[in-house]
Formats: structure tokens, sequence, C-alpha cells
């Protein structure tokens, strides 16, 4: 029996719905943040663990970042969590790579891992008196 003739690539139109869908709905939620301030009090839920704990969490500031970086603000982005700006860029690498290969870029696990333990030691350093940089 011969094997089935390979699949024609999908059109460019079809290929990239799904990226530039994405990419609505992500320009949507920071033009959603960049509008409405997250140090305004009563428009964004308070992190559970810091209301609870005291203690800040990876993604603690990373609103008030998003609004930050919507205002073409990085250093003020930056300061409040380096951690997600950093995520936003990766984020933006793997968009592009989907929009070019046609695939989203599936995590190894040691990739995953590796952003699970800058997570970790990210929010360990954030919550000590010398992770004052850290600090939203």
């Amino acid at each position: 029996m011969s094997e089935p003739p390979p699949a024609a690539p999908a059109p460019v139109a079809r290929r990239l719905v799904g990226p530039f869908g994405v990419l609505a709905g992500v320009l949507a939620a920071f033009g959603y943040v960049g509008a409405v301030d997250p140090r305004d009090p009563g428009h964004y839920p308070v992190c559970p663990l810091l209301r609870f704990t005291g203690l800040y969490c990876p993604g603690c500031g990373g609103l008030r970042g998003a609004h930050a970086l919507a205002h073409g603000d990085l250093e003020a982005a930056l300061r409040d969590n380096a951690l997600a700006v950093g995520c936003y860029a990766l984020f933006a690498v793997c968009w592009a790579v989907w929009c070019v290969r046609g695939r989203f870029p599936a995590a190894r696990p040691w990739q995953a891992g590796a952003l699970g333990a800058v997570a970790l030691v990210f929010t360990i350093i954030r919550n000590f008196p010398f992770g004052g940089l850290l600090t939203p």
C-alpha cells in the first residue's frame, strides 16, 4: 500500500486566522488595561495572596506593568513587574514564530521548568527586603 500524498499547506490567509485572532484579543486586553488604570481602586480584583498573606505573587504588578507598557513607558513597566514584561516579550516572539511556521511553538518540559524556576526565584527575591527593585 502506498502512503497518501502529503497535505498541501494551508493558504496563508487561513493559516493566519488563529494568530491574528489571538492578536486581536491581546490588543483588546492591553487596550482595556491601557484605558482603565489598575492604580485606581475598584476596577480589578486584588491579588488574593497579597490580601491574605502580604506576600507578592509573580503576577503582582503585572497589570500596572501592562498599563505602563500600553502607554510606552518601558521603564515603569519593568519596575512594576519585570517578569511579566519578559513574558509579554516571550509571547510576542512565540506569536511571530506561530505566524511564520503555522503553529504555536510548544514548550519543551525543560523550558517550562526553567520558566517556573525563574518565577519561583523572582517571587522569593521580591518578598525579601533586599528585593526592593522587584517589588511592585
